[in-house]
């Protein structure tokens, strides 16, 4: 019996081995370490990257000096370069590691945490400087003994104890840069900072010095925030009775946007568009507003002017973004008047430039007070075609979903009003696109990279513009664009273009190869084990994904909810934070010009809380009379051999008592299948619904939604979403569940996003499975 006896064994030292420490570098602040903006003179090992100024530097070094003073020439000889070491553990990456100061329930350290080896070295040859460093009496007490002194000034987490943490590869290699698990998914953290919000559409700011910032619902209101996080009672902008809109999950109309004045803070002039109806006739709106003369935090509703009306033929594709360039002018993107594929006229409104649907249109409203509401500028591309509305500045666009100018590189300015657009695709893909006045961007011809019309695309211009990145239908079904990151706080985000999907709620970005010019994808997840645990910081998010926004400073937010519906108050903002690497201290920090409030202020209340994975307990094996309830697997229960009535149960069939039946499954109840039998942790996803077993098809099949799998069946990790019926075909059942999207916090996949009980478009080839673990793997 050897050989299974050695491989229990080693099962056993796997399973209790010591696990390596997972990198969560933090300051003695609680905050990510960052880059000095000039060298250290002193802590000259952490000049890269750590925790210290050049000013706490400097007073780390008068430190320096104060105590070596105390140091007689032999002394100071052997001690100061350990001394420097010591002291210097502030400006580390690990700091609060090695001073315990993430641990709450523990006081600060006044030395920081050192390896056993090292202490000895440093307590034969420099005991008296300890004393110098630190009044802990309890420390000071045990000066005389090594053992018990090092004891005291070990870690419990040995793998972050000085110096051995230096070498230590797991801990130092890619640090600075984002987190990535074993994937290439950027692992990212979030700020709550608005809640309770209908159908959050825009965010904006007024580029005014205030840094308030301004949110629109779909419903037609807009609240003003202010910099401290409160909102004020009464909104910015109330024209509900006006917008079109209804409480149908995916309804397309409403308030969609709203933007300010480049010159705002001298004009007080704020353009909105909109949903309305007039008579039966469906249109989109944009109007002017101005600032009222007595609250510099509401619009005079009385000062309306609408500057442009067009007709809506259908209910959906309403475009729905203002923008104003870094050339003055206000560009405006309309959808192709919805329907599905452009069905408008011999070859769709996007391709007829005489039409203003599928379009970005740009105009001029600067000093319109008196003459036109608006001219064109003298540029535009189609000012001298007859046939072309002047208006039109690109064409061939289905129904772009929030556009972006970018601010161009802090330092260098590069990419400096690159124009970035997300269009939402019909069948297939959705895309990303850099819009270029006069180009044409292929729909109805092209959906993506491929042809969608394919006599239109036959006999397409090589010049139309091709997509930066296209993804298809089964990573999400609604692209949401979103904006370069140009700000201060995350300075590893610089250049990433991070967007999302509204179906799917899948997080993205894009990184630009400056050598070829191609956009490399990467998919961003929310920071798992230490990457978030940082005061403040959250790492989940309400699935559907409805705008990006910047502040006033280019930090970078999106806004989503979990019931989109313009009357559901289930909207949340977000603020996107790398945790890998921040700012120097100061370098970030803003000073608002004083907003004067009439309102009363409503604070913000957080509600979103940190999701900490740990393992959860194993349960001690029980004998049971009854199966695992709600698909949970429990422990097996021993088996009981034939004639020993040892086991419970056995005693109450001999009484008479009657075994209790089994009660069926509850809707929603999963279970895992491998080869015909329940699969342990890893399997093909078996669902509960009605009565009978399902399957679940795999288009849109994602990591949240086998965390919400896993975490039904007790496993507190995801290892994989697997697809492509890697554990067999459950031909033998119906597909009961297909387009699952979820957000990974919903009790069941019932509670996601899907087809319809029943409804799907696949075959049992695409059935979904899943892995799970009850321990964090690496890259999981």
């Amino acid at each position: 019996m050897r050989g299974p006896r050695a491989a229990l064994a080693l099962l056993l030292a796997a399973a209790f081995a010591p696990r390596p420490a997972r990198p969560h570098p933090q300051c003695l602040d609680f905050k990510p370490p960052f880059r000095p903006p000039r060298g250290l003179a002193f802590c000259r090992r952490y000049a890269e990257f750590g925790c210290c100024d050049p000013s706490r530097d400097r007073a780390l070094l008068q430190r320096f000096y104060r105590l070596s003073a105390r140091l007689d020439e032999r002394a100071y000889a052997a001690c100061a370069g350990h001394l420097q070491e010591l002291l210097c553990q502030e400006c580390s990456p690990y700091a609060a590691h090695l001073y315990d100061a993430e641990d709450p329930t523990t006081p600060v350290r006044t030395i920081p945490g050192l390896c056993q080896d090292y202490c000895t070295q440093v307590w034969q040859n420099c005991r008296s400087i300890f004393r110098s460093l630190s009044a802990d009496p309890e420390l000071i007490a045990l000066e005389n003994n090594v053992v018990k002194f090092c004891r005291y000034l070990s870690l419990e987490d040995t793998d972050y104890c000085f110096p051995h943490l230096l070498a230590n590869q797991n801990l130092n290699q890619n640090l600075g840069l984002v987190t990535a698990d074993a994937e290439g998914c950027l692992q990212l953290c979030l700020v709550e900072v608005a809640n309770g919000l209908r159908n959050p559409v825009a965010m904006v700011h007024a580029n005014d010095g205030t840094h308030r910032f301004f949110i629109a619902e779909q419903v037609g209101l807009v609240w003003t925030y202010l910099p401290d996080g409160s909102r004020l009672e009464k909104p910015f902008l109330n024209i509900s009775e006006a917008v079109l809109t209804s409480p149908w999950e995916g309804d397309e109309r409403g308030f969609l946007c709203i933007v300010f004045h480049p010159k705002f803070k001298f004009n007080g002039k704020v353009y909105v568009y909109y949903s309305i109806e007039v008579g039966y006739e469906e249109r989109i709106r944009i109007s002017e507003f101005r600032i009222s003369p007595t609250d510099m935090n509401a619009l005079d509703h009385g000062s309306e002017r609408i500057i442009l009306e067009i007709e809506e033929p259908a209910s959906n594709h309403n475009g729905g973004e203002l923008l104003f360039g870094d050339d003055g002018y206000l560009y405006i993107f309309t959808g192709d008047g919805g329907m599905a594929g452009d069905p408008f006229g011999t070859f769709g409104n996007a391709q007829n430039k005489s039409a203003l649907l599928g379009k970005v249109l740009r105009i001029d409203v600067n000093n319109n007070d008196r003459g036109p509401l608006y001219r064109i500028p003298p540029d535009n591309p189609f000012v001298s075609d007859p046939a072309a509305r002047p208006e039109v500045f690109a064409y061939g666009v289905r129904n772009m979903w929030r556009c972006s100018f970018d601010r161009g590189d802090p330092h260098t300015k590069e990419g400096k009003g690159r124009l970035f657009c997300g269009d939402v695709g019909q069948n297939k893909y959705e895309e990303v696109d850099i819009v270029e006045k006069g180009k044409n961007y292929g729909w109805r011809a092209r959906e993506g990279f491929s042809c969608y019309d394919k006599k239109l695309c036959t006999n397409s211009s090589l010049d139309d513009v091709l997509p930066i990145y296209a993804y298809p239908h089964k990573m999400g079904k609604s692209v949401t664009g979103g904006y370069i990151y140009r700000g201060c706080e995350s300075p590893n985000l610089n250049g990433l273009y991070i967007f999302g999907d509204f179906m799917s709620g899948r997080l993205m970005s894009l990184k630009e190869d400056r050598a070829t010019g191609e956009w490399q994808y990467s998919e961003i997840c929310m920071g798992t084990g230490q990457t978030c645990m940082f005061p403040g910081l959250i790492n989940n998010y309400y699935q559907y994904i409805i705008s990006f926004a910047e502040d006033e400073a280019g930090e970078l937010y999106f806004l989503s909810t979990g019931v989109p519906s313009a009357t559901a108050p289930n909207g949340v903002v977000y603020k996107v934070v790398d945790t890998s690497r921040t700012a120097p201290p100061g370098k970030c920090q803003v000073e608002p010009s004083p907003v004067k409030v009439k309102s009363k202020r409503i604070p913000f209340v957080p509600k979103e809380k940190f999701i900490m994975r740990t393992p959860t307990p194993q349960p001690r094996l029980r004998t049971t009379t009854e199966a695992p309830r709600g698909g949970v697997p429990g422990p097996q229960s021993p088996r009981t051999p034939a004639g020993d009535r040892t086991g419970p149960g056995t005693g109450a069939e001999e009484r008479g008592q009657r075994r209790k039946k089994k009660k069926p499954p509850s809707n929603g109840t999963v279970r895992l299948m491998r080869q015909g039998r329940r699969g342990r942790g890893r399997g093909r996803v078996e669902i509960f619904i009605d009565g009978e077993w399902g399957t679940v098809c795999d288009d849109g099949w994602s990591r949240p939604a086998a965390a919400v799998v896993c975490r039904q069946l007790g496993f507190p990790y995801v290892v994989r979403a697997t697809k492509k019926a890697e554990f067999g075909e459950g031909t033998s059942l119906r597909i009961l569940l297909d387009d699952v999207q979820c957000s990974g916090q919903e009790g069941t996949l019932l509670e996601c996003s899907h087809a319809g009980v029943g409804t799907h478009n696949c075959s049992h080839e695409e059935d979904a499975g899943v892995v799970c673990s009850r321990e964090e793997v690496a890259g999981g």
